[in-house]
């Protein structure tokens, strides 16, 4: 695990979460230190059955200091048309949504969810990197490990001090799009992975988008395999299944996709912890591909 000084990149533990919020809570209390505040913590719970509920239960209780971050809202801009049911938001529009929660080039930020990240923890520490900011971390095990090991929450909502709009803007070049899926359909499989589950990516059930099945050439590696009892399995256990699935293609020239682009972001956190750095995200995913009729699908 990553020491603070360095910073946290894919996951930190619930243990040294707590002792660097104790930490920074000490320095808060002196008013010559309030400036070295530099850990951000971001509650990022969904749920695609009710879309509210991640709000409401925000202001229940959540861990202390955190902000709310709203998938719908805050990490997808709806109004965008054709790219699935979570389109990338605005580059600048994100940057003022991190300026607003009080997150700089000098944060630490943290981001979880209910528990393994990936609804959609995942998903902000993406976008985080794709706007060219390092020091984020996903919190292994979510709130559940969080309030497993007996650490109080707090309700309400934070308020916290506004910063400019973060200087950066998304790096296009990590972002798949559907016509660089076309163009890439003859290749022999290992390019282009779906993190969904089994039965949707066969095309046996599809509960969210218009047609059911993947896309042709497409292999299958559900996210949920990348976790054990709600925490990212080890490096080693990852990268030993990951690597085989390339085909002995460098993991830079590897898609990830899933229904809308959230839990191949959770792909994305795992091919990292396992040491496969640089793979890139099909951001409009099935939703997106599937809903134009000129697109091949595939089934089984």
């Amino acid at each position: 695990m990553n020491t603070l000084e360095s910073g946290w990149n894919t996951l930190i533990d619930v243990a040294s979460l707590a002792a660097t919020l104790q930490q920074q809570n000490l320095r808060v209390m002196d008013a010559r230190a309030v400036a070295s505040t530099n850990v951000r913590v971001v509650d990022t719970r969904f749920s695609l059955a009710d879309v509210q509920s991640g709000a409401a239960q925000y202001a229940a209780g959540h861990i202390p200091g955190a902000v709310y971050a709203d998938l719908n809202r805050d990490l997808s801009d709806l109004s965008r048309q054709g790219h699935g049911r979570h389109p990338l938001p605005d580059s600048d529009a994100f940057a003022a949504t991190l300026g607003r929660w009080g997150i700089t080039p000098g944060t630490q930020v943290v981001v979880y969810d209910a528990a393994d990240g990936s609804m959609a923890a995942a998903r902000l520490w993406w976008l985080l990197r794709l706007i060219g900011h390092r020091q984020v971390a996903v919190l292994d095990g979510g709130l559940a490990a969080w309030q497993a090991t007996g650490h109080a929450l707090q309700g309400g909502e934070e308020q916290v001090p506004p910063e400019a709009p973060y200087p950066g803007h998304f790096d296009r070049s990590q972002v798949v799009s559907a016509d660089d899926v076309q163009a890439r359909l003859s290749q022999a499989p290992g390019w282009l992975l779906d993190a969904r589950a089994g039965e949707r990516y066969r095309g046996e059930v599809e509960p969210l988008d218009r047609v059911a099945g993947h896309v042709p050439g497409a292999l299958n590696r559900p996210f949920a395999l990348n976790v054990r009892e709600g925490r990212l399995r080890s490096s080693s256990e990852l990268r030993a299944e990951l690597e085989p699935l390339l085909a002995g293609r460098a993991p830079d020239d590897v898609v990830l996709m899933c229904g809308s682009g959230v839990t191949a972001c959770h792909l994305l956190l795992a091919f990292e912890h396992a040491g496969l750095h640089g793979a890139k995200v099909f951001a409009d995913s099935w939703s997106g591909w599937s809903s134009d009729a000129q697109r091949p699908v595939a089934t089984g």
